[in-house]
This record gives structure tokens, sequence and C-alpha cells, in this order.
């Protein structure tokens, strides 16, 4: 655990200090980053591929960043990052885990370094492991405005080419934000809708939303991490287009359940807890590396089974 604790914390300090704001409006960085995620998974001996394709400014949007700093994006070219680790029994059945690594003019580490570095950590931990199914690895370009819920998000454009080409993904888990941890009372802020259904209000669990496919699949995650981490999981089956509580779809699973797929959101409920949300607050000393690398324990394990 230490050292999945020393590599999480390595990899958010660098993306969101070292390299600090990525985007399509700092598409250098955004550039370094990829560079960094990719460098990473060939460290690990997985084979590593780029899904490359241009965005512009075209999509109509509102910013959806708290602090001020949104101009004209240029059409530039972004790429999805893939690694992948094929099975030994069923390899053309598909686990996907995947984060995105652009940010919304801040320096992002929970929002979403918190999630790169998991994914990361979690291919490192079964680089030496093999699995049943195939596992792709995919760091997801773009799911910040301006593409943020358009035809331009790097996760929607990865999950229309896997429909086309029939890919049989199982599941895929997105790993957004799960670096926030509080145990203050009423540090966890509680949506109406769940307000009579004993939710916690201390922010310091991991929460796991999924759409009715994935239904069986999160609460079999959900018991393995019972099983393995000390950090508990609450789990949350919303209606594909039924998004009654403000976030459900709030990143790139989303996509997927656009196309049909089973997938699932493990958060740390963003602005429902974190204060630093797309704020330049949002830095790598705010997090907490021991529970993160709870987290990561509890879905290593849970791949190892699948």
């Amino acid at each position: 655990m230490e050292k999945t604790t020393e590599n999480l914390t390595k990899h958010v300090y660098t993306l969101s200090h070292m390299i600090g704001n990525r985007s399509v409006e700092q598409i250098e960085e955004l550039n370094q980053a990829a560079n960094y995620i990719d460098e990473q998974f060939c460290k690990f001996g997985y084979p590593v591929e780029r899904q490359y394709y241009r965005i512009s400014d075209e999509a109509n949007y509102e910013p959806f960043c708290m602090d001020e700093g949104n101009g004209d994006t240029e059409s530039v070219e972004v790429c999805n990052i893939i690694a992948t680790k094929i099975g030994m029994e069923y390899p053309d059945e598909i686990m996907i885990i995947g984060a995105h690594y652009d940010t919304c003019e801040n320096p992002g580490a929970d929002d979403n370094a918190s999630g790169i570095a998991g994914i990361l950590e979690i291919a490192r931990l079964l680089s030496g492991i093999p699995t049943k199914r195939t596992i792709k690895f995919i760091a997801f370009t773009c799911e910040e405005p301006p593409a943020f819920h358009t035809e331009q998000m790097g996760s929607l454009v990865y999950a229309k080419d896997a429909r086309q080409r029939n890919e049989d993904i199982k599941l895929s888990i997105v790993l957004e934000m799960i670096g926030y941890y509080s145990n203050e009372p009423n540090s966890q802020e509680v949506p109406l809708p769940l307000q009579e259904c004993s939710f916690p209000t201390t922010g310091n669990f991991i929460m796991g939303i999924a759409n009715q496919v994935a239904a069986v699949t999160v609460q079999e995650l959900e018991t393995k991490f019972s099983d393995t981490s000390i950090v508990s999981m609450k789990t949350l089956i919303v209606n594909n287009m039924a998004f009654v509580i403000e976030g459900v779809s709030f990143s790139d699973h989303w996509s997927f359940w656009q196309l049909g797929y089973p997938a699932l959101m493990l958060t740390d409920t963003a602005f429902l807890r974190n204060p630093h949300y797309h704020r330049v607050t949002d830095t790598w000393n705010t997090l907490n590396y021991q529970q993160m690398a709870e987290v990561v324990k509890g879905l290593a394990e849970y791949l190892k089974i699948k």
C-alpha cells in the first residue's frame, strides 16, 4: 500500500503541479499530459495506441467552470490514450478502466489527475497478473468544456467507434475525482432525492453511479470493496435518461450510456463534497492519497477476478 500511495501522489503532483492546467486552450500542456500517461503505460509493458481526432469551438456550450478564464478554442488535434491487456480466457470481452486527463482552467488535482493516477496505478498492479477478460486502460481527452456532453467529447468518440466495430464491452468503469475525503460531520452534501435514504453526511466514502444494465456488476463491485478496502462504497442505479440528481451524468460514463453500454462512475461526489471543484485551489496537497490507495486496491482486486 505504501508503494501505491507513493505512486498516486507522484502522478497527481506531476499532472497538476508540474504540468498544470491542461486543456484545448492550453494544448502544449494537454500534450505534455498525454505524453506522460503514454510513457507510464509503456513502463508497465503495455502496448499503447492513440486515437486522434480534431476538436473545434463549433459546439455550443455554457461555460461550466467556476473561475474565470474560458476563451475561444481553435481547431486542434487531440487524442485518447489506450493501453491494452489481453485477456487469457475471453480476449474478445472488454473491461474498460477510464478517466479524463483534461482540466477546466485549474490545476485539476482531484478533477481529474486523481482518476488518471488511479488507472495508471491499477495498470501497474495488474501488469504481471493474467486476467480472464481483456482490459483497456483509457485516458480520455476533452471531457471538460468546450467538449462536455458534445460530439467532441473524447469518450463519446471512443464509444461510437467501439459500437461501430461491435466491441464487446462488458463494463466501463470511469474514475472521476477519487481523491477528496473528510471525516468531519456534515462534510457531505446530500441531494434532496437521497435525503430520505439514510445517505451518509460524512464525506469519507466512494460513490458508484451506474446505469440499469450495469446494476448487477456494480453490486458485485460493492461487495468486493467491502471485502478488500477500508473505504466503503455506496451505489446508485439510475435510468439512462432520468438524471433527477444533478451530476450523475457529469463524466465519461455518460458517453457509454448513450451507446447502451454498461458503465459506472466511481467518484468522491465532486461538488457535493470537494470545495475546490473547478477552482484554482484544486491542488495536489488537498487530497488524501491513503484513501485513494484503498479505492485503487479495491478496484484492482475486483478486476483480478473478472
